[in-house]
């Protein structure tokens, strides 16, 4: 089996008598869109930050890139949650300097600036001080001081963060343009939509324990409801084993009663000769998967 790009085991940190992270183990392997998900307060940033080797854990094991975290730095882009970049300063000086910090050259960080700050749409804005721009664009500046070294794994902590619907979707190509280039991305977001719409695998973490990860598509399987999309829609209120409907669009959502087989519904539609294009079994959002699990506080998932 090919080595992980990340490698946790038995990772625990407490805050006096917080425990953040509590016995967390996972894997992450190369060129994945890993999702790392997770209520607020149950230890996602912690984790990433010790994955950072910003904080020590009191016990368990890290291996990044193969190593410890602190040997590896220089091949990790990490965008945090709080900004940390120079408002005073230009915003190709700010981000020539973080690149120099890991170990470019003057001159190669003043061209990955340049092309980066053309892929986010700011390349007008690079004389400007940082402190001029908007919140928006500042995550933007932000998301590019990440990448300026153009490491082998990127950790993005809320990266949709103050982003238009227009950014969010130049941001959302731009993480699978990593990807395609063989990138690692390490996602941790509250937009669940999103998420389900980059990630391959997730861990979803509630009181700093690990209680759902797998493979994403496996876990819509595993918690599907006993729910179908049929379209075109159907008048189906009042029917027999119809538990609720629902209609977005030209597809309409069934949820039946327990024990109501599909093929039953099915069946029902054909003898009454109602069209019937499109009807296949639901499954569950992100959204309906991470509130049913947090609000179970965490029956363990593991794929």
């Amino acid at each position: 089996m090919e080595q992980p790009v990340i490698a946790v085991e038995n990772l625990r940190k407490a805050y006096a008598s917080v425990v953040a992270v509590d016995n967390l183990s996972l894997r992450v392997d190369a060129g994945q869109i890993f999702g790392l998900l997770g209520p607020n307060g149950a230890g996602k940033t912690t984790t990433i930050r010790m994955l950072m080797d910003i904080l020590k854990p009191d016990s368990g094991t890290v291996r990044v890139l193969g190593a410890p975290p602190g040997a590896v730095r220089a091949r990790v882009g990490y965008l945090p949650e709080e900004r940390g970049l120079y408002k005073s300063l230009r915003l190709t000086e700010c981000l020539v300097y973080l690149g120099r910090l890991k170990g470019m050259s003057q001159a190669a960080a003043q061209r990955r600036a340049a092309q980066l700050l053309e892929r986010v749409e700011l390349g007008g804005w690079a004389k400007h001080k940082v402190e001029e721009l908007s919140r928006g664009m500042q995550q933007k500046v932000q998301l590019v001081a990440s990448l300026i070294h153009d490491p082998a794994l990127v950790i993005l902590d809320e990266p949709f963060q103050g982003l238009d619907p227009v950014n969010v979707e130049m941001v959302r190509g731009l993480i699978r343009e990593l990807r395609d280039q063989g990138k690692t991305i390490v996602l941790s977001a509250h937009e669940m939509s999103l998420v389900e719409m980059l990630c391959e695998r997730i861990a979803l973490i509630n009181h700093g324990r690990v209680v759902l990860y797998g493979r994403l598509s496996e876990i819509k399987q595993q918690f599907a409801p006993n729910a179908l999309e049929i379209s075109p829609p159907a008048p189906l209120e009042g029917w027999p084993g119809v538990r609720q409907v629902s209609v977005a669009g030209d597809r309409q959502r069934v949820t039946l009663d327990p024990g109501v087989a599909p093929r039953d519904l099915l069946r029902r539609l054909i003898e009454r000769g109602l069209p019937v294009d499109r009807f296949e079994r639901a499954t569950a959002t992100l959204d309906e998967i991470f509130v049913t699990v947090v609000k179970g506080d965490g029956n363990h998932v593991e794929q």
